[in-house]
């Protein structure tokens, strides 16, 4: 068990963790404003992406990299800045860090060593669109970005299909027409969704309607901007008596799973794929994410 103290006088650093804008510039808050002034450095996923809204801001507080890529390099180093007392603050390109983007895991690091995890409210892309889709706004739940490969989409999708709450991923206008074709096949062309683009920027806008609509919209029309798609849950859920422990699982993790708990690895792939109904080879091909996934 342990206790946080946000604000009490700390020996070591603290950790603050500070939404930025997901467009629009005036949506910084003038509290993150002053963290991001007065701590010692700025962990930031893109650094010049930063020092853009640094600069708009007049903050001169200065920045290191920490991003997906470095992640596991970076902790320790930051970590141990802190507990030397150096106070950091951690963003994201845009909205909350952690959400869809870097930072989990160094929030679990921070609180391991005994260091204050200090969080800032602010913009969330999710959470924005949902209040304003016109779905039922809660229950929900928040899954992200969908896997980019259109087996391992199936079958997260259908694992999905039976949830009664509203749903949120995010997605890039690059795969956007791929993954409503996927949605309307798992789904079914009848479910509600709403797509919501650009938002709080000058070109924000809603798209609204059955799977099957959206989808023809978006094969008939330019797809620009990043993407949250919040799709309405399932009212009329089938009752599912017989579920297994790994059925809401990814293909990875249930190949993981069953790695973990002493399979070879290639009999872990033969397991999985012929519990889901794939080919070996399409699991194979998730699993160590290779870029063919044995379809069309």
């Amino acid at each position: 068990m342990q206790t946080q103290a946000s604000f009490a006088n700390q020996t070591v650093g603290a950790l603050y963790l500070v939404p930025t804008p997901i467009g629009n510039l005036e949506d910084m808050t003038f509290r993150a404003i002053n963290i991001l002034k007065e701590v010692d450095l700025i962990a930031a996923e893109d650094t010049r992406h930063t020092q853009q809204l640094l600069n708009h801001f007049e903050i001169q507080t200065k920045q290191i990299s920490f991003h997906e890529h470095n992640t596991q390099m970076r902790i320790p180093e930051l970590v141990d800045k802190m507990l030397a007392g150096v106070k950091i603050a951690q963003v994201s390109d845009a909205g909350m860090p952690s959400i869809s983007d870097p930072g989990a895991e160094l929030v679990e690091a921070a609180i391991k060593a005994g260091i204050a995890v200090i969080p800032l409210p602010g913009a969330n892309a999710g959470l924005t669109a949902l209040i304003a889709s016109g779905l039922v706004p809660q229950p929900f739940y928040f899954y992200g970005f969908l896997g980019r490969k259109a087996t391992e989409q199936k079958v997260t999708l259908a694992s999905l299909a039976n949830r009664e709450e509203t749903m949120i991923f995010y997605e890039s206008p690059y795969r956007l027409k791929k993954t409503l074709s996927t949605m309307v096949t798992v789904i079914g062309p009848e479910r509600q969704v709403v797509l919501a683009r650009e938002l709080t920027k000058r070109y924000e806008e809603f798209i609204r309607g059955s799977l099957a609509e959206v989808s023809e919209w978006a094969q008939t029309n330019e797809i620009r901007g990043e993407f949250v798609m919040i799709l309405a849950g399932n009212e009329h859920p089938e009752t599912i008596t017989d579920v297994k422990a790994t059925d809401g699982l990814s293909i990875k993790d249930y190949v993981d799973d069953l790695i973990q708990k002493g399979n070879k690895p290639n009999d872990a792939i033969k397991a999985v794929a012929k519990d889901r109904g794939l080919k070996k080879q399409q699991v194979y091909n998730i699993y160590h994410e290779l870029e063919d996934d044995g379809e069309e």
